[in-house]
């Protein structure tokens, strides 16, 4: 009996490149960072998980928010920056907070969420995204790489 793989990636990420983010007002900076991660698509008018990252990054004390902290904050930002209260719903910021926790921006705390560690962008990036993610994923890229090359001899 022949095995069958699935084709359920074990990870993903996107990752686009954008001009170099000079001068750029903060939220317009975030959301080119949403866009570069891929937690946003280009031209889409759903953007909350903007305004999510927003919150975490211009938190001076970088402490722990609920959902309900989230929301209310989010609905801030939203308001201050006139955009449309579209996405603001629970269950929305939830699963905007799971995206970001898939990339390891966010973590959970008892029942709070905050930036991972409490740290920098820079640091999450390097440390989780780049060695940890990206890592994995070109590791086995080459894995099926080095496969094709040996079976179809190229």
């Amino acid at each position: 009996m022949a095995v069958v793989s699935k084709d359920t990636p074990l990870a993903e990420i996107v990752l686009r490149k954008y001009e170099k983010p000079h001068e750029l007002p903060k939220r317009d900076l975030v959301k080119k960072l949403c866009l570069s991660l891929g937690l946003l698509q280009p031209g889409d008018s759903r953007n909350v998980v903007v305004d999510i990252l927003f919150v975490f990054l211009n938190s001076k004390s970088k402490k722990a928010y609920s959902i309900s902290e989230i929301q209310e904050l989010v609905i801030g930002v939203r308001k201050q920056f006139k955009q449309e209260l579209h996405g603001i719903a629970e269950s929305n910021i939830r699963r905007q907070i799971r995206r970001l926790r898939e990339l390891y921006i966010i973590e959970k705390v008892t029942t709070k969420y905050r930036l991972t560690e409490k740290t920098n962008l820079s640091e999450i990036f390097n440390e989780k995204i780049q060695n940890f993610i990206l890592s994995s994923i070109v590791s086995r890229v080459k894995d099926y790489v080095e496969e094709a090359d040996r079976r179809f001899q190229l």
